[in-house]
């Protein structure tokens, strides 16, 4: 069906040459799953533009051939592309905020995609939409026709490009992180989409995506790619069964789960290689435990280790002395306790946040949105507070109104206790002062950092305001050490937001909001952005901080397997309400209400590898 042969991006920017593709191939066929796994910047997404001819200006298929049912679609004028894409073959962008038109309405760019594939026309298209828009799990869809991306939510606008990606039933979709901004209840209802059009149009799919549960549930087969380059292609029950190139098992040993609990998660040195340079041996060389002096001077090939599977690694050179790559780090570490519950740091007691609903030319106030309708939930020092429900249940507006960042927007009654202070009664410096204890990390990094302000300004802002007592040479010290524990070079101190990647600036906002050494750090999906292996990074990081300080955490994630590595307790939200409160063991265990019981069953669950079980056992052991 779609066959790709070295295919080979390059891209000209200011640091020079940029191959972001290099020589990759792959097949996929009718009715198949072809999943494309691996780190930030090795290439995934830019093979999918690639495919698609949807480079930007500076980039360019360098080599290699591209073919649909025999159609080979490289070399095709882009008056007959633009037939392929959409009816042939369609993606799924991995930002919806930026790829849908903001002056179009909902509907309209539904049914754009319909009328120009199909014979479709006017009302029956406008139908179709509906349609479409009911079946990705969109509420209200005759109203939200008529909407504007911006009147939606980041989840509803990933739903609704997944929408306009399927309106015209492609024969291929590429779907590019899906699933990313959804809660996993809709998650697993638009997963059940795409095996059912699978199933009924048998429709092929490019699935790329960070999120190896998915995979597992998802593939057929599997390619790891690293640094431009497939370096691991199995069937996905091989794959998973025992994943053979150094670079797949630590990131399997990096996943967080309650297996791994209790101590630290592996996590894999330095970085991927940038690819503006000539590379010399193996690309994973300067990060592999190991490596061998052959990976300096020799890049290694596809080795065929069994039928179907096939890893670009020496250690399984028939001439190698080694057949496995070593432990990883997280088997190596030793369990590590909690820190002991201290004092109570935060108390929510009856919260109430309610948004007046205005109408009118003098706008007044007609109804209110419970937004948060009688929370109540204590977080003591050293202990981990998980907030978990879905999009619209009340989550980040609890984690905001704590805070007191919702004072004007809002009406809010109840109290917040901090160290037993009404913090909610605060005002003016005293409100200031406070803030010392209390940070957030909020969930789109990119908002919440000031695109005028260097990163250097911008995590030294915070110091000079709350801890003034502290020296600019102290600063300045501080933030160097803190761009150690996150993972970003000092080298990036003069760089403005813009420049990083999302998930560099996630760890950005991570470090602004540890700069002041609070005593609890509001968590919005802190770790959403991130690779698996900076994600171990962060996590560990948490634990640390947690470990050394007693720092409390109220951690807002969608992620359960995050919830079960970290969380002492567990509140669960619906419609502004909890529905569910407790502690975590308990609660992931026998969970009592009906919609807890949904959420755990929508889960994605990893089935554990060969190797990585080797890790649950050891902890048992070491538990006795």
């Amino acid at each position: 069906m779609l066959s790709v042969k070295n295919l080979t991006t390059e891209i000209d920017s200011e640091t020079g040459l940029i191959r972001a593709v290099d020589a990759l191939s792959l097949t996929l066929e009718r009715g198949e799953t072809f999943a494309l796994v691996g780190e930030s910047g090795c290439g995934k997404s830019m093979t999918a533009l690639s495919i698609l001819r949807l480079l930007p200006d500076s980039g360019r298929v360098a080599g290699g051939e591209v073919d649909i049912d025999g159609t080979e679609i490289v070399l095709l004028p882009e008056s007959r592309m633009r037939d392929f894409r959409g009816r042939r073959i369609s993606i799924v962008f991995q930002e919806p905020a930026t790829s849908l038109n903001p002056v179009m309405t909902v509907g309209r760019q539904i049914t754009e995609v319909i009328e120009r594939h199909t014979r479709i026309r006017g009302t029956a298209a406008a139908a179709k939409a509906v349609d479409w828009l009911q079946r990705v799990g969109i509420a209200e869809p005759q109203r939200r026709l008529h909407d504007y991306p911006f009147q939606l939510s980041g989840g509803q606008k990933q739903r609704v490009m997944i929408a306009i990606a399927l309106a015209a039933e492609p024969d291929v979709l590429i779907a590019d992180e899906p699933t990313t901004a959804l809660d996993v209840t809709i998650q697993a209802q638009i997963l059940d989409l795409l095996r059912q059009l699978q199933q009924t149009q048998n429709m092929a799919m490019l699935l790329i995506t960070h999120d190896l549960a998915i995979v597992s549930q998802m593939a057929h087969r599997v390619a790891m790619m690293y640094a431009g380059q497939i370096v691991e292609v199995a069937e996905a029950a091989d794959f998973f069964a025992q994943p053979r190139h150094p670079y797949a098992v630590n990131l399997f040993d990096a996943l967080p789960d309650a297996s791994k609990r209790g101590r630290p998660l592996a996590s894999i040195t330095g970085a991927v290689p940038a690819l503006n340079q000539a590379f010399v041996g193996c690309r994973f060389a300067d990060r592999c435990a190991d490596v061998m002096s052959r990976c300096r001077t020799l890049a290694p090939a596809l080795h065929e280790v069994s039928p179907g599977h096939s890893v670009r690694c020496f250690l399984y050179d028939s001439s190698s002395h080694q057949s496995q790559p070593s432990v990883g780090l997280g088997r190596q570490a030793a369990l590590v306790a909690d820190q002991p519950t201290g004092k109570t740091v935060i108390e929510l007691q009856d919260y109430r946040v309610w948004f007046p609903i205005r109408q009118g030319v003098l706008q007044r106030t007609v109804d209110f949105v419970k937004a948060v309708d009688g929370v109540s939930f204590t977080i003591a020092a050293g202990r981990t507070l998980a907030l978990v429900g879905e999009s619209g249940s009340g989550k980040t507006t609890v984690g905001k109104a704590l805070l007191q960042l919702l004072r004007l927007q809002a009406q809010i009654t109840g109290s917040v206790l901090l160290h037993g202070q009404a913090l909610h009664l605060m005002r003016g410096e005293t409100l200031r002062k406070a803030r010392r204890s209390v940070q957030i990390v909020f969930q789109d990094p990119f908002a919440s950092l000031n695109p005028r302000l260097r990163l250097s300004e911008i995590l030294q802002e915070g110091i000079a305001s709350l801890r003034p007592e502290i020296s600019a040479v102290e600063r300045a010290a501080r933030v160097a050490d803190l761009l150690d524990k996150v993972g970003v070079s000092r080298a990036a101190l003069d760089r403005y937001p813009h420049e990083f990647s999302g998930g560099q600036r996630q760890r950005l906002a991570i470090a602004r909001a540890l700069a002041v050494e609070p005593e609890l750090i509001v968590a919005d999906e802190p770790t959403s952005a991130l690779d698996v292996s900076v994600q171990a990074q962060i996590l560990n990081l948490f634990k640390q901080l947690q470990q050394e300080l007693g720092v409390a955490y109220l951690f807002i994630t969608h992620n359960f397997g995050v919830v079960e590595y970290l969380a002492h307790d567990i509140a669960v939200m619906k419609d502004g309400k909890l529905v569910e409160y407790g502690a975590a063991q308990q609660l992931l265990a026998q969970p009592q209400h009906d919609y807890t019981k949904a959420l755990l069953g929508a889960v994605p669950r990893l089935a554990k590898p060969a190797r990585c079980l080797e890790n649950i056992e050891l902890v048992l052991k070491n538990q006795g």
